[in-house]
């Protein structure tokens, strides 16, 4: 069962924020390496803390314990939500205007973090080269980067699926508008939401969200009834207009926590999760393999992050996703002092995600 005590509670929330910048800072240096070879020759067969890029690579000029680009968003988005009370698009669009975009120049390889992602490069093109609004800013890119951010407000909003679901949708299709990433996006956002709550990520997970679906809590078409089984004949069709075409976003999860307890299958050693669901980018590559480590190691933080870093490859999403659904399940309390201690501003940012975990209630 949930606990819903307020130290509980706020302590998951907290955890899954400091989880995210975690994960992020400890991929900086070994981001983006997808020969698996020359990753263990330059950091060596196991990389456990933070670590300098290396020159004329992706981040270099950076140190270890900074954040990428992914990391300095999430602190924007989270700074919003502290300093409003809940999600203000508005005021998250002015900080992007203000403070975000006249630090970039359009280029991949510039911008705060050392890296720009296409999805943002795209949103900064629209918006400061064509004077669109922000309606027209969005594009196809099919990465977690609107992920990596609308997790502070899954975590502001946990306990309101309605509201965690309207508000993730909406800061999502400001820089990607593609269906699939924004339903799977919604789905991250909405799993991380329970986690926060205190539910186990296990194979009834999956249930619950679907459950929610039928109560009208989470905006996902579906026709069946139960257990995934057939509609009643005779049964009327739910309404699809402003909902996801269908609720395979919510299901994976179980599949993936179920494999996670499964003796039959094996991944060995855990961070071949890359080789399994992918090494690439995109969010059909990435949410699977951070939901089968958070599962995995849902009450070791440690391992968990570090086999999503030793993974290779975008292990920098995998980190930060898988981060934030391990923090969420073992709490502030349950992260190891060394990670947030070789952060930077750790303090700082623990203060921060703690302000925010106050303002739900509980």
């Amino acid at each position: 069962m949930p606990d819903p005590t307020s130290a509980r509670l706020h302590d998951r929330a907290a955890g899954a924020l400091m989880g995210a910048f975690i994960g992020d800072a400890l991929a900086l240096g070994p981001h983006w390496y997808y020969d698996l070879d020359e990753l263990r020759a330059t950091y060596g067969d196991w990389i456990d803390g933070y670590t300098d890029p290396q020159p004329g690579r992706y981040h270099a000029g950076l140190k270890a314990g900074q954040p990428s680009q992914a990391g300095v968003l999430l602190e924007l988005t989270l700074r919003s939500l502290v300093e409003r009370g809940a999600y203000d698009e508005a005021d998250f669009c002015r900080r992007m205007d203000e403070e975000f975009f006249p630090l970039l120049d359009g280029t991949p390889m510039a911008g705060p973090g050392g890296y720009t992602s296409q999805s943002i490069r795209e949103a900064w093109r629209r918006r400061v080269i064509e004077g669109r609004p922000w309606s027209q800013a969005g594009g196809a890119a099919d990465t977690t980067e609107a992920a990596e951010r609308t997790l502070a407000i899954a975590v502001r909003h946990a306990l309101d699926p309605a509201a965690l679901a309207d508000a993730v949708t909406r800061n999502c299709v400001l820089t990607q508008t593609d269906g699939t990433v924004v339903a799977m996006t919604v789905a991250f956002g909405a799993v991380l939401g329970m986690l926060v709550e205190g539910h186990p990520l296990d194979e009834e997970i999956s249930a619950k969200l679907m459950l929610r679906v039928k109560q009208g809590e989470l905006p996902f078409h579906t026709v069946t009834r139960g257990k995934l089984e057939a509609p009643a004949p005779g049964a009327a069709e739910a309404p699809s207009a402003g909902r996801f075409p269908s609720p395979d976003a919510l299901l994976g999860p179980s599949c993936m926590a179920r494999a996670a307890a499964d003796p039959g299958v094996r991944i060995e050693p855990a961070w071949k999760v890359s080789l399994v669901y992918g090494m690439p980018c995109a969010v059909y590559h990435q949410f699977p393999a951070a939901y089968y480590l958070a599962a995995r190691f849902k009450g070791d933080f440690e391992a968990a992050v570090l086999h999503a870093v030793n993974g290779g490859g975008q292990n920098l999403a995998r980190a930060m996703l898988t981060g934030a659904l391990v923090g969420a399940q073992v709490g502030l309390s349950g992260i190891p002092a060394r990670f947030i201690d070789g952060l930077e501003e750790g303090a700082a940012r623990v203060e921060l995600a703690r302000r925010l975990a106050a303002q739900l209630a509980g």
